[in-house]
């Protein structure tokens, strides 16, 4: 029987057979490799804490107040300055989401305040404790 010469199990095959149609593989590519191309480079983007800084600012404003809102809004800046230095960052929306919910939560808390001091003068003034 005469067939194709035997390759070496350790070397990959120089071309596969997919649905009917021929893919040539790149000499010296491995094989389930895939080549990048001009502007696809794999970059190294620094960590931040734009997702703690999220939480703690959706903490702010489901009861925790002022109290996990103002840490929040400070990682977010702090994330913020990192994601800003490195264009493209995966962070970048996460930390600008973060600091828009932080300072909501802020803002709701001083809306709360003003309520409950503007509830205290009105009783007072009508004299109804």
């Amino acid at each position: 029987m005469q067939g194709a010469p035997p390759q070496n199990p350790s070397s990959p095959p120089q071309q596969q057979v997919i649905q009917g149609g021929v893919w040539a593989q790149q000499p010296g590519q491995a094989p389930n490799q895939i080549p990048l191309q001009p502007g696809m480079a794999m970059g190294y983007f620094a960590p931040t804490q734009a997702t703690l800084a999220l939480v703690l600012g959706i903490l702010g404003i489901v009861g925790c107040s002022v109290c996990t809102a103002v840490p929040g809004l400070l990682l977010a800046n702090g994330a913020l300055a990192t994601t800003n230095s490195q264009p493209g960052h995966p962070d970048a929306g996460t930390a600008k989401a973060a600091q828009v919910v932080s300072w909501i939560s802020i803002g709701l808390a001083l809306l709360g305040v003003l309520f409950y001091g503007a509830m205290f003068a009105f009783f007072a003034a009508t004299g109804e404790f």
